[in-house]
C-alpha cells in the first residue's frame, strides 16, 4: 500500500509538471512538504526514501545561490572549458546560418501545435498555376526521356531555347531583373512536374533556381552586379553552374585547397586590385555548357593589402568562362543521365575584385553565404525531384499492378504485392507532405538548415525505397530499357540525388542532430559561448545552467508521464479529426522523449558526441520522423480531413512512430555507459516498445487505394505530367487502366458462366464466337477487345536489333 500511494505522489507531481511551469523555491517547499507528511504516515518505504529525501536536499541545495555557484557552476564553468573542443570559424558559421522554425519545437520536447496550424495551406497564385499549364506543360511534352537520356545524351536544341525564352532559370529572380519571382512552392512544383517527365530536364531546371549565381546574387550582389547579371540569367542568355567540390574536398568542403592570393594585376588596360586564381573542380552540373562560373576558392592576403589578416576564408566570385585560361567543357557521365556535368580548372588565373560576389565587403564570407544558401537544393529542388520520382513510381505501379494478371488474378491483389503498394503509398503520402511543409516554411522567409537537411535525407532515401518497391512489382517490365520503360531511369540515377548536396551518409550521421543541437536546444549554444568566452563568471553561468536544469526537469517529467500513459495525457490541438487525434498525442509523447535524451546525451558525452556519429545518426532519425510524421497531420488538415485518405495517413504515422521508437531503442542499447543507458530506458520506455509496423489490414487499405481510379489517388500522385492518351508513356496505362475496369463486370460475368479462353485459341476469335452465340452483346466485345489490347500494350517491352548492326526501333513485342 504504502508502495502506490508513494509513486501515486510522484506521478501526480510530475504531471504537474508537465502542465505548468513551477518556479524552485516553491516547488523545493511543496516535495519538502509532500514528503514529510507521506514519512509522518508512513507511507515511504525504506528503499523510496533512499531516493527522495537525497532529491530533496539537492532541491534544498539548489536554493542557495551562493553554495550553488562554488561547488556547482563553478566547476561545470571549468569542466567545459576543459573538455569542450573549440569552435571553428567555419563550424561557427554553419551553425548559425539560416533559422530554427517547426523543428525547434519538437527537438525541445513540447510542440507548440498552433504554431504548425498557423503556417497557411499550400497554394500556387493564379500567374504561377497558369505557368504551370502553359509553359511547363508545354515542356513536358517536348521530352522524350530515351531520346535524351540514350540517343543525344543531351537535351534537343529547341528544348535549351525553349527554356531561355520561358525564363525557365529565372524562377527565383525578381520581376524587377525580368525574373518570374515565383514562390518556393511553384518552384517545386515545377521541378517536380518536368522531373516526372525527364530527370534530366528536372535538373537542368533545377540547378540555376537552387545554389548557384542567381541565388547568392540575391542575397549577397552588389547593385552593380545584380543589375549587370539577373536580367541575363532571366532570359537565358548565361547559362549558370556552381563550382565548390575538389578532387580531394568532397563532403568537407570547407577544407577546399582552391586557392585566391590578393595582389595587384592588369585587367582591360589598368592596374586593379584583384585575386589570383587556381582551381581545379569536378562534378560540376551545367558546368560543361556554363557561360558563368561560380566559383569558391580560400582567399589569402599576405601582402596586407585588405588588411591585417592573411588566411581571410572561402570566397565566392563570378567568372565567364570565356576568360583565358579557365578549362571547362568536358564531361562526367552520371549513371546514365544526359543532364550536364563536369569538371573545371584554372590557373594563374587573375580577377579584379569587383567580380568577387559583394564585392570586397564579403570577401572570405563565402562559407557563410553558402550556408545559408543551401536550404533552395535541400529544401526545394532535392525533395521536389524526390517525390516526382515517388509519384511516377505509385501511379505506375497501382495502374500496372491491376492491369497485370497471373494465374488468372490481377497481381495487385496478392498480398506480396500488396504489401510493396503500401510501402509506395504510405511512403509518398508522406513525402509529398514533408515537401509541402517546407516549402510552405520558406516561403514564410525561413530559412531553416536543420529541416532542409531532414528532408533533403529522408526523401531521397524514401525514393529510393518507392523506386525499388516499384521495379520489384513491374518485374521483366521495370528492367528492359527501351522508350516504353518509365522507371529505369529513375532506378538508375536515385544515388545521384542520394550523393549531392550533402551525402546522406554525412547529413544523416553529422549534421542534422548536430546542427539541430546547437540551433533547437534552449541553451547549448548560450553555454558554449558562455565557456568559451573568458569574461564569463559563474553568476551569469549559474544562470544559465539553473534554466538548463529546469528545462530538463520538465522533459523528464514529460516523457516519463506521457511514456506511462502512451500519450494519453498529452494535449491535443483543438478541432482535430478524431481518428487523428491518437497521433497528436503520440508524436508529442516522443518529442519529450527524444528532448529528454538528447539532453543527457548531450550533458554526458559532450564534445565526445561529435565522434559517435552512430548516436548522432539515430537521434537524426528520431527528429526526422517527428517532421514527417507532424507533416503529414498538417497535410491531412490541409486537405480538408477526407476520410478516403485516412488509410495512408495512419499507415504514414504508424512508420514514423515505429521508426522513431527504434532510433531511441537503438541510443539506449548503445549508449556509451550501460548502466546509465538501463536507467533512461526506464524514463523514456516505461511500459516498454509499443509501437507496431503498419498492419496488414492496414497495408491492404493502402495498397487499394492505388488500384483503382479515384480522388485519393489523384491527390496522391498530384502534380505528375499526365495525359489521357493511349500513345503516351504514362497515359497508355490510365488508358489501359480504365478499360480494363470497364471490362471487369462483362469477365465476371462470363467466368460464373463458366466461359474461359480455350488452349490455343486468338482471344478475339474467342469473343467473336462468344458474341456469334449470343453469350455477349457487340458491345460487350468491343469492350473486351478494347482491354485486351491496351492490357497487351501496357505489358509490352522493347526489343532491337543486334548491337552490332546498331540500335533501332523498339518492335515493342508484349512479354
Amino acid at each position: 500500500m504504502a508502495w502506490i500511494v508513494s509513486l501515486l505522489v510522484v506521478i501526480g507531481g510530475l504531471f504537474v509538471l508537465t502542465r505548468r511551469k513551477v518556479e524552485l523555491l516553491p516547488a523545493t517547499a511543496i516535495y519538502l512538504g509532500a514528503l514529510i507528511l507521506l514519512t509522518a504516515l508512513d507511507l515511504v518505504p525504506g528503499i523510496l526514501a533512499w531516493v527522495l529525501w537525497p532529491v530533496g536536499v539537492f532541491l534544498v541545495f539548489l536554493n542557495l545561490p551562493d553554495l550553488r555557484q562554488r561547488y556547482l557552476s563553478s566547476p561545470m564553468l571549468k569542466y567545459m572549458r576543459k573538455a569542450l573542443p573549440p569552435i571553428s570559424n567555419t563550424e561557427r558559421e554553419a551553425i548559425e546560418a539560416g533559422t530554427v522554425w517547426w523543428e525547434s519545437e519538437l527537438f525541445r520536447g513540447n510542440p507548440d501545435w498552433s504554431r504548425l496550424f498557423e503556417v497557411p495551406t499550400p497554394g500556387l497564385s493564379e500567374e504561377e498555376q497558369a505557368y504551370i499549364d502553359g509553359p511547363v506543360e508545354r515542356l513536358c511534352e517536348m521530352l522524350d526521356d530515351w531520346q535524351i537520356t540514350h540517343e543525344l545524351n543531351d537535351l534537343p536544341p529547341e528544348v535549351w531555347k525553349f527554356m531561355a525564352r520561358e525564363r525557365f532559370w529565372g524562377i527565383n529572380i525578381p520581376k524587377k531583373y525580368g525574373g518570374l519571382e515565383f514562390s518556393p512552392e511553384a518552384n517545386s512544383a515545377i521541378v517536380l512536374k518536368v522531373t516526372s517527365r525527364s530527370a534530366t530536364a528536372g535538373v537542368t531546371v533545377m540547378v540555376p533556381n537552387s545554389l548557384g549565381p542567381a541565388e547568392l546574387l540575391l542575397h549577397y550582389g552588389t547593385d552593380e552586379q545584380k543589375d549587370y547579371y539577373l536580367p541575363r540569367l532571366a532570359r537565358g542568355e548565361e547559362i549558370p553552374c556552381f563550382g565548390l567540390t575538389n578532387p580531394v574536398a568532397g563532403s568537407d568542403a570547407a577544407a577546399i585547397p582552391d586557392y585566391g592570393v590578393v595582389c595587384e594585376g592588369d585587367f582591360e588596360g589598368k592596374t586593379v586590385l584583384g585575386l589570383r586564381l587556381n582551381w581545379q573542380k569536378r562534378y560540376i552540373t551545367l558546368g560543361p555548357v556554363a557561360t558563368l562560373l561560380g566559383l569558391a576558392f580560400k582567399a589569402y592576403d599576405p601582402d596586407h593589402l585588405l588588411g591585417e589578416q592573411e588566411d581571410l576564408g572561402i570566397t565566392c566570385a563570378l567568372i565567364p568562362t570565356g576568360t583565358p585560361g579557365v578549362n571547362i567543357g568536358s564531361r562526367h557521365y552520371p549513371l546514365n543521365s544526359a543532364f550536364q556535368n563536369g569538371p573545371n580548372s584554372g590557373e594563374n588565373i587573375f580577377i579584379p575584385l569587383q567580380w568577387v560576389i559583394g564585392d570586397r565587403e564579403w570577401v572570405g564570407k563565402g562559407w557563410r553565404m553558402l550556408m545559408e544558401s543551401l536550404a533552395a537544393g535541400r529544401g526545394i529542388s532535392i525533395p521536389a525531384s524526390s517525390v516526382a520520382a515517388a509519384k511516377v513510381a505509385t501511379r505506375t505501379s497501382g495502374a500496372y499492378a491491376r492491369i497485370r494478371e497471373q494465374f488468372g488474378i490481377a497481381i495487385g491483389k496478392f498480398e506480396g504485392i500488396e504489401e510493396s503498394l503500401a510501402r509506395i503509398g504510405g511512403l509518398t503520402y508522406m513525402m509529398d507532405a514533408a515537401r509541402l511543409l517546407t516549402t510552405s516554411g520558406l516561403k514564410l522567409g525561413e530559412k531553416p538548415s536543420v529541416i532542409t537537411a531532414i528532408v533533403k535525407y529522408q526523401l531521397t532515401e524514401s525514393a529510393r525505397q518507392v523506386v525499388n518497391d516499384a521495379m520489384d512489382i513491374h518485374g521483366g517490365r521495370g528492367i528492359c530499357m527501351g522508350p516504353r520503360n518509365y522507371l529505369a531511369r529513375s532506378y538508375q540515377q536515385i544515388p545521384i540525388a542520394i550523393t549531392v548536396e550533402g551525402a546522406n551518409i554525412l547529413t544523416r550521421s553529422m549534421i542534422i542532430f548536430g546542427q539541430g543541437a546547437m540551433r533547437c536546444h534552449p541553451y547549448l549554444l548560450s553555454e558554449i559561448n558562455a565557456a568559451s568566452d573568458e569574461n564569463t563568471g559563474s553568476r551569469e553561468f549559474d544562470a544559465l545552467i539553473m534554466a538548463h536544469m529546469g528545462y530538463s526537469t520538465i522533459n523528464a517529467a514529460r516523457a516519463f508521464v506521457l511514456g506511462l500513459s502512451l500519450g494519453h495525457l498529452a494535449s491535443v490541438p483543438p478541432g482535430r479529426d478524431a481518428a487523428t487525434t491518437k497521433y497528436y498525442r503520440h508524436f508529442a509523447r516522443y518529442s519529450a522523449a527524444f528532448a529528454f535524451l538528447g539532453d543527457v546525451t548531450l550533458l554526458m558525452l559532450g564534445g565526445e558526441l561529435k565522434r559517435k556519429e552512430k548516436l548522432s545518426a539515430r537521434f537524426a532519425d528520431a527528429l526526422g520522423y517527428l517532421y514527417l510524421g507532424t507533416a503529414v497531420l498538417k497535410r491531412y488538415e490541409d486537405t480538408g480531413q477526407p476520410r478516403t485518405d485516412l488509410p495512408l495517413v495512419e499507415w504514414a504515422c504508424q512508420h514514423c512512430l515505429y521508426n522513431i521508437q527504434d532510433a531511441l531503442d537503438g541510443v539506449l542499447r548503445n549508449f556509451p555507459i550501460n548502466v546509465v543507458g538501463k536507467l533512461l530506458r526506464g524514463v523514456v520506455f516505461p511500459l516498454g516498445r509499443r509501437e507496431k509496423r503498419p498492419g496488414d489490414h492496414l497495408g491492404q487499405q493502402v495498397a487499394k487505394l492505388l488500384l483503382t481510379p479515384s480522388d485519393c489517388r489523384d491527390r496522391l500522385t498530384e502534380g505528375i505530367y499526365l495525359k489521357q492518351d493511349e500513345s503516351d508513356l504514362l497515359g497508355c496505362l490510365e488508358d489501359a487502366l480504365h478499360k480494363v475496369l470497364a471490362a471487369d463486370p462483362i469477365r465476371r460475368r462470363l467466368k460464373s458462366k463458366g466461359e474461359a479462353l480455350p488452349p490455343r485459341v486468338d482471344y478475339e476469335v474467342w469473343i467473336e464466337g462468344l458474341v456469334k452465340d449470343e453469350v455477349i452483346t457487340v458491345q460487350d466485345a468491343a469492350v473486351l477487345n478494347q482491354a485486351y489490347k491496351a492490357t497487351l500494350n501496357v505489358i509490352a517491352v522493347d526489343d532491337f536489333e543486334p548491337m552490332h548492326a546498331g540500335v533501332t526501333e523498339s518492335t515493342g513485342e508484349a512479354a
